[in-house]
Order: C-alpha cells, then structure tokens, then sequence
C-alpha cells in the first residue's frame, strides 16, 4: 500500500476576489476600486517610451504594475509581488 505524500504548502497569500478578476497583459482592462497608485515611471521600449504606474491593493496587499503602451495591446496589468 502506498501513503500519499501531503502537498507543499503554499505560503503565498491569495488574490482577493477583484484582483483575482483583472484581465492580466491586456491594455485598457480595468483595474478595481481598491488599488491605490504609488507612482509612476517612464521605461524605453522598442515602440518607444511608455508610463508604468504602481499600484497596491488595500484588500489583500498585492502590488501591480500596469503598462500604458499604446503600440502593444498585450501590455497592461501584471503583478510584482503579493
């Protein structure tokens, strides 16, 4: 007979539910009321330069980027750390 191992437990703290639904890398998808911007930079890409804006969410802490270039349709949310 053989004894099932216990699975690894993931010390990563789950997205909250809004942040579970941001449509990631996709330019123009919207965020959710609870994030709160902390800044924002400018970053060179082939297209050109381009505006990251820093967000955090107040429900559960994770922290987003989200790219504005105009010229990539798969720029958009993504997340840094959570």
């Amino acid at each position: 007979m053989t004894q099932d191992r216990p699975s690894k437990p993931d010390n990563t703290p789950a997205l909250c539910t809004p942040c579970a639904g941001i449509q990631r890398n996709w330019r123009r998808a919207p965020g959710h009321v609870e994030l709160q911007q902390h800044g924002n930079r400018k970053e060179e890409r082939a297209s050109g330069l381009v505006t990251i804006t820093r967000y955090q969410c107040d429900q559960c802490g994770t922290i987003w980027d989200y790219e504005n270039d105009k010229q990539n349709l798969h720029a958009g949310w993504s997340i840094v750390s959570r």
